[in-house]
């Protein structure tokens, strides 16, 4: 590659800029917040600020064009602003829609300006994952999103609960952070490159030529347990259950939820699955088998412990901890695609809108019932709540069927997606035989997951109320609900334009290439 002249400088900076304007709005807007917080400290003041940066932004996206941007820009350009970048960017700001009106009820009057202004980076930073195009804008990225919430943790902490969770998740951050960043140093040092497509390219080629170098796969051992953290996959997972107990609720949805986004994106990245012409090479290494395991073990860790956990955030963790065992499925299906494998990276797109959809509706609706002064913390605090608030129960049994997988939901359609991915392999598949066991693995978590779920509706509507029908309050919680609810029934129903989105953002490659993950020694 060629050193690119100081106008070729300029205009690779002026077009990153222009399709980056989205994320300086909400970035922008932050600052203001935070500004705002020296002067003004309004819940409702700042909750409508973050709302309109959030429209504002929506609005900048949508009047940007559709660039056309070749395959070859990949390799010089700082931003790639196709496929997944228009996907997740859009994906970031309507969770953020969601998370302003759950702050409505979660934030205090004197920190708001502070939690709506963390909230904005946090999106920027969801967005920026999945566009920018090197491996240290990444790193950035993937820190805009832990960074301001070591803030969200720490404003509300008034509990001994409450602190343990900040002091924990910042420092399991702070090492996985380390981690990754030792792994990249890896891949640098291999490739000589930070852009991602030509760290891709240069070890698809020097596999070509050579065995399997140590330092490649140290490489790819240290990004999946950087990035492990943030999806919460077993080992990774032990700050999950303690982090959510003493968080508000407001942040643990944005924990049950964006990180594993970020992880997934930046994973699927590194690999190559979002390019075409270098996707992963599943028969080359031992990393797909690595995959395999860590999914088998985290869905079925996560689903068995659940089982015996009494109080509701400790619950909805493991939960949150068997999910990411699904999603790393659809992942694993995807190394393989292009082989006639029937789904890649897009199947796993439409189940993180179906998980999130379900599990911050779930957040929400506790959000909305705190506020009306309702103590939940416990399974048993949900008795007779199909009495006391029947439209409240009914959202949440609603999200927890979606996810147990039942029909008309979203959630059925993404684990059908994810489930039939990896059960028709083709006979060509050096790991057939583990994807079927992988799925039948899948499934008999599922109905494990079914018992404590629908032990709780059980809980909501069979037993009596422990306690008073409280005045309705926290209509914002209770809006974002809906949103959610109607958006897992509608997808549940519907799913075809999901689904469309979601292939047209990771399309699958029609055939494969070298893999990307070996280097000669």
């Amino acid at each position: 590659m060629n050193p690119l002249s100081s106008q070729a400088l300029f205009d690779q900076a002026s077009l990153s800029i222009r399709f980056l304007l989205p994320e300086l709005t909400l970035v922008g807007s932050a600052c203001a917040l935070f500004l705002l917080a020296a002067f003004r400290s309004s819940r409702r003041f700042s909750g409508c600020l973050a709302l309109g940066a959030i429209f504002a932004a929506a609005g900048v996206a949508f009047g940007i064009p559709e660039p056309s941007f070749l395959a070859a820009d990949r390799f010089t350009a700082g931003i790639d602003p196709t496929g997944v970048a228009v996907f997740v960017r859009w994906l970031a700001l309507g969770a953020g829609v969601i998370y302003a009106l759950l702050g409505f009820s979660d934030s205090s009057r004197q920190t708001a300006p502070e939690y709506f202004g963390c909230l904005l980076v946090v999106l920027a930073g969801l967005s920026m994952v999945a566009r920018v195009n090197d491996l240290l804008s990444l790193f950035l990225a993937l820190e805009m999103i832990s960074i301001p919430t070591y803030v969200l943790l720490y404003l509300p902490t008034k509990s001994k609960a409450g602190q343990e969770a900040a002091l924990k998740y910042f420092l399991l951050s702070l090492l996985s952070s380390g981690v990754l960043l030792f792994g990249f140093s890896y891949l640098y040092g291999l490739t000589g490159a930070i852009n991602l497509p030509l760290v891709a390219e240069t070890l698809s080629k020097a596999s070509q030529v050579g065995p399997v170098s140590p330092l490649a796969l140290v490489a790819i051992v240290l990004v999946i347990a950087g990035l492990g953290f943030r999806l919460a996959a077993v080992p990774f997972h032990f700050y999950a259950p303690d982090v959510y107990e003493g968080a508000p609720n407001g942040v643990v949805a944005q924990l049950a939820f964006i990180p594993k986004v970020a992880g997934l994106v930046a994973l699927a990245r590194i690999f190559g699955l979002l390019t075409p012409d270098a996707p992963f090479d599943a028969a080359r290494t031992l990393i797909p088998l690595t995959l395999w395991v860590i999914a088998a073990v985290t869905m079925t860790f996560g689903n068995l412990l659940a089982l015996i956990q009494d109080n509701l955030k400790r619950l909805f963790a493991y939960s949150g901890i068997a999910h990411a065992g699904y999603m790393l499925i659809g992942f694993l299906v995807a190394t393989e695609a292009g082989a006639g494998m029937q789904s890649g990276f897009d199947a796993v797109l439409v189940y993180l809108v179906a998980y999130g959809l379900m599990t911050v509706g779930i957040f929400c609706v506790l959000g909305y019932l705190t506020h009306t002064g309702r103590t939940i913390e416990t399974v048993d605090d949900l008795a007779g709540l199909g009495r006391t608030n029947p439209v409240a129960a009914g959202m949440m049994g609603l999200f927890f069927l979606s996810l147990i997988g039942m029909p008309l939901t979203a959630g059925f359609n993404g684990k059908l997606l994810l489930f039939f991915g990896a059960f028709e392999t083709p006979p060509t598949t050096p790991l057939k035989d583990l994807y079927r066991i992988l799925t039948l693995i899948a499934a008999l978590n599922s109905a494990i997951a079914a018992v404590y779920y629908l032990k709780a509706m059980g809980v909501m509507f069979l037993r009596a109320p422990l306690q008073p029908a409280a005045p309705a309050k926290g209509y914002a919680a209770f809006l974002a609900a809906f949103l959610c609810a109607v958006g897992t029934l509608g997808l549940g129903v519907y799913p075809k334009p999901l689904v469309d989105a979601a292939r047209k953002a990771a399309p699958i490659p029609a055939t494969k290439s070298p893999t990307v993950l070996v280097v000669s020694k």
